[in-house]
């Protein structure tokens, strides 16, 4: 059962979100979180001590869900095609919806704190993809892959889009030639999954 406090958390994260994609990492002060939550000042921060908590906070969040997401459906036995279907619907849904980035906040982010913690958040990315194209290879769904390769391709296209399409039109058809690349290049029927 959720808590009274894990609600407003959750709140908190959900508007404070918001917040860093459209003012990115460096302009949202606790005082823009207070407004946009109608909290005082004391309620906020009897969750969170600083801007930088909440981001942190929010950026955990997005990778703990994807982890166990993949994990979860690997335990219940779904086919690799339909986990990764799933998983790059959701991505490309993402990369159509620029308005919804966290990337500029992102790279704010790294640029004023530092990388350590983008760099352990790519390491789970990396290592949850990962299991999951192996997992694809393992039960044959997959072709014999470097699984290395293709989780850079599907990592950095995805971020990059992400972030340049906050700076310059990244048509659909583009986003779409990228998922389908991946598929091609994963899926032992290329047919699969290509409407």
């Amino acid at each position: 059962m959720v808590t009274k406090g894990e609600q407003t958390r959750d709140f908190i994260l959900k508007k404070a979100y918001s917040l860093f994609v459209k003012k990115g990492f460096k302009q949202v002060t606790m005082k823009d979180v207070c407004e946009i939550t109608g909290m005082s000042r004391g309620g906020l921060y009897s969750h969170f001590s600083s801007t930088k908590e909440i981001f942190e906070t929010i950026l955990k969040n997005m990778t703990q869900k994807d982890q166990l997401d993949f994990q979860g459906e690997i335990k219940k036995g779904f086919s690799a095609v339909t986990i990764m279907d799933n998983a790059l619907n959701l991505l490309e849904k993402e990369m159509c919806d620029s308005d919804a980035s966290l990337s500029e906040a992102m790279y704010e982010y790294s640029e004023t704190v530092g990388s350590d913690m983008m760099t352990e958040l790519n390491e789970i990315s990396v290592k949850n993809w990962s299991v999951l194209i192996r997992y694809g290879i393992k039960t044959g769904e997959f072709n014999e892959v470097d699984v290395s390769e293709i989780v850079s391709i599907l990592l950095y296209s995805y971020q990059g889009i992400r972030m340049w399409s906050r700076i310059i039109p990244v048509s659909n058809k583009t986003i779409r030639a990228v998922v389908m690349n991946i598929k091609r290049q994963l899926y032992k029927n290329k047919g699969k999954g290509d409407e």
